[in-house]
């Protein structure tokens, strides 16, 4: 997958491949994405164009929440920009652009858009959009008034209808309540697949091997995560198989990080294979499967070393129960 920082040229007579594209935030990357991504590489490859979607940093509405002097009036983050790329390739996508989202293009009126940037710019013969898609300033352009510039251009236009599980819309903002309600269970039923988070292995503070749990330290680029906590979790990356492990997601209340989100995540056994410094420096995916608590603020270094035994004696229970329910499960009833 070829990933754009800005916005890539191809001029009405370019050598391109015209686009198929789509557009969006696709924060989390959720199963109604799933489905328009689907239908998006299938034209596409009907067509003979190249799949791409048009995406933006910052979310417009973290711009506008700004803007206004409100940034917590912005929407919680469900993914990283790194998780939402590798989600895209993973649908198939060819291309992706990520256009910055400022006050020029806040600004831009919905012809403008369409004509300057999607159909000359992008080179774009073929848009898919969803049910609800507005654009422009003011979010003045809709679906009929793309589909008639369009038309005009000899552009294809074409609108999906919201994708539902169980009778329920799959949205961003349904994946975010369930995160913020710590429903792991429907966050997954809602992302086709668990809730995680991915980046490089940080050096941290050291806090954790002082206390005797040392973590896996990710940073998570966005002040505000859809998810926050102590969590029950998986570490993919580092061995052929996952490893169980208890994480927190936040800004660590008690020892004061100044506000930045960490990721840390501590393997119920870490394998001695890898020695003491082995998860640095590699790329690892932390799956967040089950919640225990909110964060919480100890009086104490010691009282903190307390909590952390006890979430990992959680973490260990969780496990224990669930090997038990897989082999109940497994085991043939006797006739």
């Amino acid at each position: 997958m070829r990933i754009h920082a800005g916005w890539p040229r191809i001029g009405l007579q370019g050598s391109a491949t015209p686009r198929a594209v789509t557009i969006g935030t696709f924060d989390g990357v959720h199963r109604g994405h799933q489905a328009m991504l689907a239908l998006l590489v299938s034209e596409a490859r009907h067509r003979g164009l190249s799949p791409c979607v048009l995406t933006f940093e910052p979310h417009p509405r973290d711009f506008f929440a700004r803007r206004a002097g409100r940034p917590e009036a912005a929407p919680a983050r469900v993914s990283t920009l790194r998780d939402k790329l590798a989600e895209l390739d993973r649908c198939g996508v060819a291309e992706v652009v990520v256009a910055r989202f400022d006050a020029t293009l806040a600004g831009m009126s919905a012809e403008a858009f369409a004509h300057a940037l999607l159909f000359e710019r992008l080179g774009a013969r073929y848009v898919l959009v969803g049910d609800d898609f507005s654009f422009g300033a003011q979010r003045r352009g809709n679906y009929a008034l793309l589909d008639s510039l369009g038309t005009a251009a000899g552009v294809d236009v074409a609108r999906m209808l919201s994708y539902e599980v169980h009778g329920l819309r799959v949205s961003s903002s349904a994946v975010r309540a369930a995160l913020a309600e710590g429903d792991m269970a429907r966050a997954a039923a809602l992302l086709g697949r668990p809730y995680a988070i991915s980046g490089h292995v940080q050096h941290g503070r050291k806090l954790g091997r002082e206390l005797g749990f040392r973590t896996l330290n990710l940073r998570f680029g966005h002040p505000r995560p859809a998810a926050s906590g102590i969590f029950v979790a998986r570490i993919h990356g580092l061995c052929d198989a996952a490893l169980p492990a208890v994480a927190s997601l936040g800004v660590r209340p008690t020892v004061e990080d100044g506000g930045r989100v960490l990721l840390e995540t501590h393997a119920l056994d870490w394998p001695e294979a890898l020695g003491q410094e082995g998860g640095y420096g590699r790329v690892i995916k932390v799956e967040l499967v089950a919640k225990l608590h909110d964060e919480l603020k100890y009086a104490s270094l010691d009282a903190l070393r307390d909590g952390i035994a006890a979430d990992t004696q959680a973490a260990r229970d969780w496990f224990a129960a669930a090997a038990a329910d897989d082999l109940r499960t497994a085991r043939p009833r006797s006739s």
